[in-house]
């Protein structure tokens, strides 16, 4: 069945609307909403976020007067550090599938 029903005339689920000639005339603009503080207060966060997302090592707060010659140092004994845990790893994996389950 292809019958479409419309509604009845002069039924309407919303207020009337006001038509364009009756709208009322406003005399001053509109105030903006966002005001300088906001706008600021947006710049600051994004100015964060990035922050925040930036790539590299960075030095922790407590040790700003160490030299870059020892910073360097310590981050080579660090990945030394990684690097033999991962070897381990490996050994150990290794020799799982090397021995016989008992």
């Amino acid at each position: 069945m292809n019958t479409t029903l419309s509604t009845t005339t002069g039924r309407h689920d919303h207020p009337p609307q006001p038509r364009p000639e009756q709208a009322p005339e406003r005399s001053q603009p509109r105030p903006r909403r966002v005001g300088p503080i906001d706008r600021l207060a947006l710049h600051v966060g994004v100015a964060l976020i990035k922050w925040g997302r930036r790539p590299g090592a960075v030095r922790p707060a407590t040790q700003v007067a160490v030299e870059a010659a020892d910073w360097d140092a310590a981050l080579r004994v660090r990945e030394e550090r990684e690097r033999a845990v991962e070897r381990r790893r490996v050994d150990l994996l290794g020799y799982r599938l090397t021995v016989p389950f008992r």
